[in-house]
């Protein structure tokens, strides 16, 4: 006994087996692959339409997560042992001082506002804004 399936899931099988589809036609089964498989029930063969498997490819939406490490030195999270009384070493994160820091761009006649740690912001203070941007590659045009 042959089945067919109408709508967009377009699944055929053969025999009695039952076989769960999702909505979007794709066989809810852990080792599924496309073209054939056999299903879980009775070794019926089953077979999808190539039309049933073409779906919009989405790119997944990532959230914009501000990352511990400064752009301007590259600084970035130090590992080490935090040592108990007794001795016993455990394994932590040591931090960058990061800071949101408003900072007077002279060339661009305006403030930005970034995110840099203390060591940067000496360096800026010391050899100015542009010439620690240019080193480290940061267009301010941008900022």
């Amino acid at each position: 006994m042959a089945a067919v399936l109408a709508g967009p899931s377009a699944l055929s099988f053969s025999s009695s087996s039952r076989v769960r589809v999702s909505s979007i036609g794709s066989v809810r089964k852990p080792g599924f692959r496309l073209g054939f498989s056999r299903s879980e029930f009775g070794g019926s063969r089953i077979s999808i339409s190539p039309a049933a498997l073409v779906l919009p490819i989405l790119a997944p939406v990532q959230p914009i997560v501000a990352r511990r490490v400064c752009r301007f030195t590259g600084k970035k999270a130090n590992r080490a042992n935090k040592v108990s009384f007794s001795n016993h070493k455990t394994k932590k994160l040591q931090f960058v001082n990061l800071q949101y820091k408003r900072v007077w761009w002279e060339a661009g006649k305006r403030f930005l506002k970034l995110r840099l740690s203390t060591k940067a912001l000496k360096t800026i203070e010391k050899n100015g804004l542009d010439a620690v941007a240019k080193k480290a590659g940061i267009d301010l045009r941008k900022e």
